[in-house]
């Protein structure tokens, strides 16, 4: 791959001078993105409202019909009439549970992930590519959850009404080998890894690296062009696992300052901790998630545990039942889990302009992902469905910024 040959592209109200001002050179950035554009990215953005609330009722419903169906206690059945133990049986019943769920999602996945993505011209993506990833990712998901889940009745079975808390750090656990494992083994199932070649963007990326005491000596592009439109770029991984990279459609169709400001926001959340704190953030939701199921699933089960063929919490006959309540739980946690990113963002944010001193790259890119991010949401609306900041919070960010560092004369 060569360099990347586009110039950063300046509104002239927004060049520094001593007449500069932050609302009108703000202004003029939103003034870049034309009427139409800005109405499909609207439209994009805010349908994703109403997939993730359709996308809730139709997990619930599922798990419902393979309630109805008796899917899991006879899947626990099946195991025990070959004298499999109580945990094979939950382990069984775990993967058959994820398998059929997968596979009677798969219409509604192809909806949002393909089709609609086409229609809004966000994906490269031929339809072929898109099953055999969807493939992988399934079978991923099969077998982490399904063992995690297997695990989890175990240790109901052990400590019973105090499997909550301990499934919560347990939880944690997991979080932290997945952050630590999914840069090296998970990522390159999807997508091809190469050093970036020698030149001025990896020097200055490892530059920046380096004054943000990231410890990589190498940085990586992937080409994601080969499914999506999408720029992008990571700090990914803990300890020995830390990989920088960024997607070939950043690499090939953004300057130099958008890179450097792009990068430098990825290092802020490495230096500032985000992956683990977010982590820590997530697996307490995840915990509300599991005090709610441990509350709600014996009212259900004693009213309906008999026809779904349900003897308590420990039987992986619930399992349906129990993921249900939880995916419920998660959706209306939404908000609160959106308010944690969306903190991260701006802390990032506000680390990569000091970082990378780039305000003009920053705003440029922020114009960029506006493509699918509605640029000027409500206040309420911020809250309830944003996990990053909007795109004219983070260019009046980037022009505060100019303001307050003043370009040397």
């Amino acid at each position: 791959m060569s360099e990347n040959t586009p110039q950063l592209s300046i509104p002239p109200e927004a060049v520094w001078g001593p007449t500069f001002d932050v609302g009108r050179a703000t202004d003029a950035y939103i003034a870049t993105i034309p009427a139409a554009d800005r109405e499909r990215s609207d439209a994009y953005y805010e349908g994703g409202y109403w997939i993730e609330l359709w996308g809730t009722l139709l997990t619930v419903a599922l798990c419902a019909l393979l309630l109805h169906l008796r899917f899991a206690a006879r899947l626990r059945d099946f195991a025990a009439a070959r004298g499999r133990g109580p945990w094979l049986q939950s382990l069984v019943v775990a993967l058959g549970f994820m398998i059929a769920l997968a596979v009677l999602t798969l219409p509604w996945v192809l909806y949002t992930g393909y089709f609609r993505e086409h229609q809004y011209g966000m994906s490269n993506q031929a339809m072929g590519g898109f099953l055999g990833e969807w493939l992988v990712g399934s079978l991923l998901a099969v077998a982490f959850v399904g063992l995690a889940v297997s695990v989890t009745y175990s240790l109901l079975r052990r400590v019973r009404e105090r499997w909550v808390p301990w499934a919560t750090g347990l939880t944690f656990l997991f979080v932290l080998f997945l952050m630590t494992v999914s840069p090296v083994f998970v990522a390159p199932l999807f997508n091809e890894y190469r050093p970036l070649p020698p030149g001025e963007m990896r020097d200055s990326i490892l530059a920046l690296a380096k004054s943000s005491e990231v410890p990589a000596d190498d940085v990586y592009w992937f080409n994601a062009s080969k499914q999506t439109k999408r720029i992008s770029a990571n700090v990914s991984g803990l300890g020995g696992t830390v990989r920088i990279a960024l997607n070939d459609n950043l690499m090939n169709g953004t300057s130099l300052p958008e890179i450097r400001a792009v990068m430098g926001h990825e290092m802020g959340h490495y230096r500032l901790k985000h992956g683990l704190k977010l982590g820590i953030g997530f697996t307490l939701a995840l915990g509300i998630g599991y005090f709610v199921v441990n509350y709600a699933f014996g009212r259900v089960q004693r009213r309906h545990g008999e026809r779904w063929g349900i003897r308590d919490l420990a039987d992986p006959a619930g399992l349906p039942l129990a993921f249900a309540i939880f995916v419920v739980v998660m959706y209306l946690l939404t908000p609160v889990t959106n308010s944690m990113v969306r903190t991260a963002e701006n802390q990032a944010d506000a680390y990569g302009l000091d970082a990378a001193r780039e305000p003009h790259g920053f705003a440029s890119v922020a114009m960029r992902l506006s493509t699918y991010r509605k640029l000027e949401p409500g206040a309420l609306e911020e809250v309830l469905f944003y996990d990053h900041p909007s795109g004219r919070a983070r260019v009046e960010r980037s022009m505060q910024w100019l303001a307050d560092h003043p370009p040397k004369q």
